[in-house]
C-alpha cells in the first residue's frame, strides 16, 4: 500500500478540521457537603492541571444552580458512557437544586483542573456568539435573493483517527475527481457565478442580505424570518474543508477599519457603506458552512455536543483539549469592559476559530441584543475544566 504523505493542501485542510460548530453522534438525595479528597497525581490531559476548589476564582459567587438545566443537556448525550454515568444518575434523582445545592454537588462529585495553553499560559481568548435572526423566504425572490445551501453530495469528509490517533477530531474534506481526493470550492467558487468550481447547490432557503448570511455561517445556526412571521430554524450541515479567514482582521490590515471596529457591527457598518467592495471581502475568507433544517421546538440551537445550547450557560471549545460536554467555569470579564464575568458554563460547542487550551467562545442566546454582546466580546479569561471525581482513573472514557 502506498504511504500517505501530508501535502500542503491536506495539513490546510487538517487545520481547519473543526471549522464551524459541527453536530455530533449522541441523578441520590441532595449533595452533602464536600468531603475531603486527596489530590489527582497526575493530570488527564497535559494541559489539565488539577487544582483546589479554593484556586477557583470567584466560585463561590456564581449562581450555579442557573447552570443546572444545561448541566442536565450534558448529562442527556454523556449520560451512558462509563465517566459520566454516576454523577449524571445522580443528578437526574435530584430535586431542582438552589445555588448552595448547586456548588455543593459540584465541589463533592467534581475535581477541578486549571486550563492551561500547550506553552503553560493560564489565560487565553473569550469571544461571543450568538443565534441569529435572518429575514428570507423559502424561495428565491427579489428580495431573497442569497442561498442558504445544504451540504452537496460530492463532498466527502474523510476521518483519519483510525490510522493518525493524534488526528482526532480532525476531518479532511474535499471531493473525488477520478481517484484523487481535491479541495472542494471555495466560498469565492461557490458564490461568485462562472462555473462555480463545478459546485452545484441545493439551496434550502434564500436570504435578504449576504452580510447577515456571512455571519450565520460563523456562528453556525440561526432562524430566517418568512414573509407570514414564521421561523425556518436552520443548523450546521458541514463545511467545505477551507481554512477560516477573519474578515475583520483584514479590513483592520488594510487600514479600512481601526482594531476596536472590527467588530461585527463595524464590518456590517463597512459592508453598507462599500456595498462595491462587499463581494471580494466576502470571498476572502474561502471557508463556506452548509445547513439543514432543524425543528422549531428544541429551545435552542444545537450545539456540537447535539443537544441544545443555553443562553449564557453554554460555550464552544477546542475539543483536543477540553473534553465535550464538561462543566467548565469560566472566569472572564463582560464585553468591552472590566466587569467580572465568572460563570459555571457547559462545553457543548465547537468551532473553526476555537483552537487551543485556553478558548472559548460564549454562548449569548438569540436575538440583537444577544448579537450586540457577542459582536463585543474579546476578552481575556481563565477556564477550570470539572470532570467527575469517580472516573479519575479512566481518562481514556473523558478523551472520548
Amino acid at each position: 500500500m502506498t504511504p500517505l504523505r501530508a501535502s500542503p493542501w491536506l495539513v490546510a485542510l487538517l487545520l481547519s478540521a473543526c471549522a464551524v460548530r459541527p453536530p455530533a453522534p449522541e441523578v441520590p438525595p441532595p449533595a452533602q457537603a464536600p468531603q475531603p479528597v486527596p489530590p489527582v497525581a497526575a493530570p488527564l490531559l497535559p494541559t489539565l492541571v488539577p487544582a483546589d476548589w479554593s484556586a477557583v476564582t470567584s466560585w463561590q459567587s456564581d449562581s450555579a444552580e442557573e447552570a443546572w438545566g444545561a448541566f442536565l443537556q450534558s448529562c442527556s448525550a454523556l449520560g451512558k458512557r462509563p465517566a459520566w454515568q454516576a454523577v449524571c444518575a445522580d443528578a437526574a434523582a435530584m430535586p431542582t437544586p438552589d445555588a448552595a445545592a448547586a456548588r455543593a454537588f459540584f465541589e463533592q462529585r467534581f475535581q477541578p483542573h486549571e486550563a492551561r495553553q500547550e506553552d503553560g499560559s493560564a489565560e487565553g481568548l473569550v469571544t461571543g456568539y450568538y443565534e441569529p435572526l435572518l429575514k428570507g423566504d423559502r424561495v428565491r425572490t427579489q428580495r431573497a435573493r442569497y442561498p442558504l445551501y445544504a451540504a452537496p453530495d460530492d463532498l466527502v469528509a474523510v476521518e483519519l483517527a483510525s490510522v493518525y490517533p493524534e488526528l482526532k477530531n480532525l476531518r479532511l474534506r474535499g471531493r473525488l475527481v477520478g481517484k484523487k481526493v481535491v479541495p472542494y470550492p471555495s466560498r469565492g467558487e461557490i458564490t461568485t457565478g462562472g462555473d462555480n468550481g463545478g459546485f452545484r447547490g441545493r439551496p434550502i432557503a434564500w436570504a435578504e442580505d449576504p452580510v447577515d448570511l456571512f455571519f450565520l455561517q460563523i456562528q453556525g445556526s440561526g432562524r430566517i424570518e418568512l414573509p407570514d412571521g414564521s421561523h425556518l430554524r436552520v443548523g450546521y450541515a458541514d463545511q467545505n474543508g477551507h481554512p477560516y479567514r477573519s474578515i475583520g482582521k483584514l479590513l483592520v490590515e488594510r487600514g479600512e477599519l481601526k482594531l476596536e471596529e472590527a467588530s461585527m457591527q463595524g464590518i456590517k457598518n463597512w459592508g453598507a457603506k462599500n456595498p462595491e467592495k462587499l463581494p471580494e471581502l466576502l470571498a476572502s475568507n474561502p471557508s463556506y458552512v452548509f445547513f439543514r433544517e432543524l425543528p422549531n421546538g428544541t429551545e435552542g440551537p444545537l450545539g456540537a455536543l447535539g443537544v441544545p445550547l443555553t443562553g449564557g450557560r453554554s460555550i464552544a471549545v477546542d475539543p483536543r483539549f477540553i473534553p465535550l460536554g464538561a462543566p467548565v467555569f469560566l472566569a472572564t470579564t463582560e464585553p468591552n469592559s472590566s466587569v467580572p464575568l465568572n460563570r459555571l458554563v457547559m462545553a457543548q460547542d465547537t468551532g473553526g476559530a476555537i483552537r487551543g487550551g485556553v478558548r472559548a467562545d460564549f454562548f449569548w442566546g438569540f436575538g440583537t441584543a444577544a448579537g450586540e454582546q457577542a459582536g463585543r466580546m474579546k476578552q481575556r479569561g481563565r477556564m477550570w475544566v470539572l470532570l467527575p471525581r469517580t472516573a479519575i482513573e479512566t481518562a481514556a472514557e473523558l478523551r472520548r
